[in-house]
């Protein structure tokens, strides 16, 4: 093994004096850096992300929400005590939803208008981070709260007040209804760039209850928060089989479902698209290899003569491949680390330079984000060196079959 390293450390050094070779080597190198560094980056963005709308967009909205199908849900204090001791339920908390139209100075526009208790509303969103000027637990009677982009359209400030106009839930089946007319003063704006920005409405339960001539206990649906929020498709049905009423059962796989499966789906096009980058300079290596094993041609004939035998040779060539390999995979780790960790301000930045930010109004975040998983560092330089050594391992063995006296002989 000593002896194979001290050939494959001359042959190197004798490779940087060879124009065409030299070139391809370090080519091949360049690349290996390169697309791991990249490979790096992109799998930190997209944790980031995930991590994002774990910790940002699912704390603002519903994990799973039980949503009376026949009116009202009585009793909802014994119900939500009942949902709080199942297993998996962090929290949960009433609320009377229905939609609306949000008419102020002329302006017209869909809200969505949820009555909450501010206590209890605080320990399943975490919506009083995104709210300016005022809070969940500041709410009084004849206030409301509402998304920025909501108000934005309106041309509505904190201080202004505003009309809602609903149909009433008592004759919410008849379509012809009169709808029921509120007037409330705005106290706060939303700003979670997010889906609530853009018609969510926040005012008290009790205003709502008053409002529809519905009783203290009485409400439209109950909504919890699970420890783990990926479960929450399965558990739904489960922990909702506790509520003796009928109920229409929604979580947030179907509301925004689909945003995590852009997710994922983008992590594996990055895996295919970069491992492909990776395998085409991997296999660079077997071309520069092809050429050092045809020019060394008479240095590996002479090994031969001296005795060196096949697997010297071949773990001579196979150790050249693979250390270049592994001085590009640690330097592209540490170029890609960098670049992970400053991503964030990095985009910051560009966007200040351009003059323009590419996220503002697309996601549910306006900057890039960057989470470091060290499984995933040490999973694409496994990887990457697998390639690495199966692309090196027929030059080396074509390095081992050189037949010394035909060699020598010519």
């Amino acid at each position: 093994m000593k002896l194979s390293y001290l050939l494959s450390v001359r042959f190197r050094k004798s490779q940087r004096n060879s124009g065409l070779m030299g070139f391809m080597a370090k080519s091949s190198s360049l690349g290996i850096l390169l697309g791991v560094a990249v490979l790096i980056v992109a799998l930190s963005v997209v944790n980031g992300f995930q991590q994002q709308l774990v910790e940002r967009l699912l704390s603002l909205v519903p994990h799973v929400e039980y949503v009376s199908a026949d009116g009202y849900i009585n009793d909802w204090q014994v119900k939500q005590q009942r949902l709080e001791q199942q297993r998996n339920v962090l929290a949960a908390a009433p609320f009377i939803g229905v939609n609306a139209m949000a008419q102020s100075k002329g302006q017209l526009e869909a809200a969505q208008l949820r009555g909450i208790d501010p206590a209890l509303e605080s320990k399943v969103s975490i919506v009083n981070q995104f709210i300016s000027e005022a809070d969940l637990s500041t709410l009084q009677s004849g206030q409301l709260i509402m998304g920025a982009e909501l108000a934005k359209k309106l041309s509505v400030t904190v201080g202004d007040t505003i009309s809602l106009l609903m149909t009433d839930l008592h004759n919410k089946e008849k379509g012809l209804a009169a709808p029921v007319r509120y007037s409330a003063e705005v106290v706060g704006l939303i700003t979670s760039h997010g889906p609530l920005d853009k018609q969510q409405v926040f005012m008290r339960l009790d205003d709502m209850q008053s409002l529809f001539d519905l009783r203290d206990d009485q409400v439209t649906g109950l909504r919890i928060t699970l420890d783990d929020v990926f479960s929450a498709e399965t558990e739904a049905m489960r922990i909702g089989r506790t509520l003796d009423d009928y109920v229409y059962v929604n979580s947030w796989v179907r509301t925004q479902g689909s945003l995590y499966q852009d997710i994922q789906m983008v992590r594996t096009i990055v895996y295919l698209s970069v491992f492909l980058i990776i395998s085409v300079a991997s296999f660079n290596i077997i071309s520069s290899l092809f050429m050092e094993v045809k020019e060394k041609q008479s240095a590996i004939a002479i090994l031969r003569t001296m005795g060196a035998g096949d697997f010297i040779i071949m773990q001579t060539f196979l150790l050249q491949g693979v250390v270049s390999a592994i001085f590009a995979i640690a330097f592209g780790c540490v170029l890609g680390l960098f670049l992970a960790i400053n991503i964030t301000d990095i985009f910051v930045w560009w966007s200040t330079l351009i003059g323009e930010n590419k996220l503002a109004g697309i996601y549910f975040i306006d900057f890039l984000p960057s989470k470091i998983q060290w499984q995933d560092v040490i999973w694409v330089s496994s990887i990457t060196l697998a390639i690495t050594v199966v692309a090196s391992i027929y030059p080396a063995w074509q390095a081992a079959k050189v037949d010394p006296a035909k060699v020598l002989g010519n």
